[in-house]
């Protein structure tokens, strides 16, 4: 039970999803922002879809270019999933957020990437599409600023653990009242 200003109240999973739901959908920015925000959504899940089915299929030209990169054909695996997933997550209300500050950071990397290691080669130029690109996911990821606070707040209420004399490492702290143990 919980004490609130107007009385006391029963708080159960179910209440805590309720509440998580309502704080994202609180964080939710006005009505031209959002569908601005959907629009640009939409077009860079579609982009990073189509950039990541070549990299997962084994394109002749992504397994050349991570060849050259030199980390091995794990890295192309892990890329072409992380941007699908990101474009998944884009095209998921409640993820989209994250999704975007995800692909940002990939593409953070792929821009360092192709200004170093790459800078010699045919992909060298890809800096001058990657750098846009991070900055597009980034001001994306700052547009659902709230949204990812929200998201991060839900998580951070429906993570901690429950009951009398539970800390954060699950373990009883001494003195506890009502908990049979003894400072």
């Amino acid at each position: 039970m919980k004490q609130t200003r107007r009385g006391t109240a029963v708080t159960t999973p179910t209440a805590r999803v309720t509440a998580a739901r309502l704080a994202i959908r609180e964080a939710r920015p006005r009505r031209r922002t959002s569908i601005l925000l959907w629009a640009a959504q939409i077009a860079l899940a579609a982009l990073f879809v189509s950039v990541a089915v070549p990299k997962l299929t084994g394109s002749h030209q992504a397994v050349q270019e991570f060849g050259l990169i030199g980390a091995g054909q794990w890295l192309r695996y892990f890329v072409g999933t992380a941007e699908l997933a990101g474009a998944i997550g884009l095209l998921t209300p409640w993820l989209a957020g994250l999704a975007a500050a995800g692909l940002a950071a990939d593409m953070a990397g792929a821009s360092i990437i192709n200004a170093t290691v790459l800078r010699n080669t045919t992909f060298g130029s890809l800096v001058w599409l990657t750098v846009p690109l991070c900055g597009g996911c980034a001001l994306l990821a700052y547009g659902r600023r709230r949204q990812i606070k929200g998201l991060a707040a839900a998580i951070g209420r429906y993570g901690r653990p429950t009951g009398p004399g539970l800390t954060g490492s699950h373990q009883p702290s001494p003195g506890d009242a009502g908990t049979g143990i003894i400072p």
